[in-house]
């Protein structure tokens, strides 16, 4: 039990590293395209990889956490509650400026590069997310399984986004990039009140 727990415990350190690496990239990139072509939800979209980078970062904690060995209950609960808080940051924000941006008529300029880039995130987050979430259970660690939902929810928010710039880009329909971006919001809220809700996994204090 110990020897798979030690294996998963390994595993689920690389994968952090993978994922934080991504994400460090995806956010640069996605906040110069989206404020290049004043794309409210290019913009959210980036700034959910800087939430996904914190979510690492937490979760890096987490896991350094289970050298102490002993309960790792509290850590986690802690854990769990941050990446809740950091979904709920990105929801005030991408509705306060998607509304704006609807009731002002602000039309973003086309980019491509945002368009690859959230195509390139629909490609590599899905199996991310799943090779994070099987981790989880061998770990206990609700905070695992909440920083594999976020990095599942990436890849919606990029579909989602990828949509709002291909209509903009193909057929001009200004208003499908801040309509995308209340739809961030909408998920980006529901996953707060889920993460914020998550029980302790029955696992959770051994270590």
């Amino acid at each position: 039990m110990l020897q798979i727990r030690e294996t998963a415990l390994d595993r689920a350190r690389l994968l952090n590293r993978l994922s934080l690496g991504w994400n460090v990239v995806e956010g640069f990139v996605a906040l110069a395209a989206g404020v290049a072509a004043g794309s409210v939800s290019l913009i959210g979209f980036g700034l959910d990889s800087g939430i996904e980078v914190s979510a690492s970062a937490i979760l890096a904690w987490r896991l350094h956490q289970e050298h102490r060995g002993g309960c790792m209950a509290e850590d986690d609960r802690r854990a769990t509650r941050l990446i809740a808080v950091s979904f709920a940051a990105l929801a005030i924000y991408v509705w306060i400026t998607g509304v704006g941006d609807l009731l002002a008529g602000s039309e973003p300029e086309p980019s491509v590069i945002g368009v690859l880039l959230a195509a390139a995130s629909v490609v590599v987050m899905p199996p991310l997310a799943r090779a994070k979430r099987r981790l989880a259970l061998p770990l206990g660690s609700s905070a695992a399984v909440s920083e594999a939902n976020q990095t599942m929810l990436c890849a919606v928010l990029s579909a989602v986004v990828l949509v709002g710039l291909a209509l903009n880009l193909t057929l001009g329909w200004w208003w499908a990039d801040p309509v995308a971006a209340l739809f961030i919001g909408a998920l980006a809220a529901g996953e707060a009140r889920r993460t914020w809700r998550a029980e302790s996994l029955e696992d959770t204090c051994c270590g």
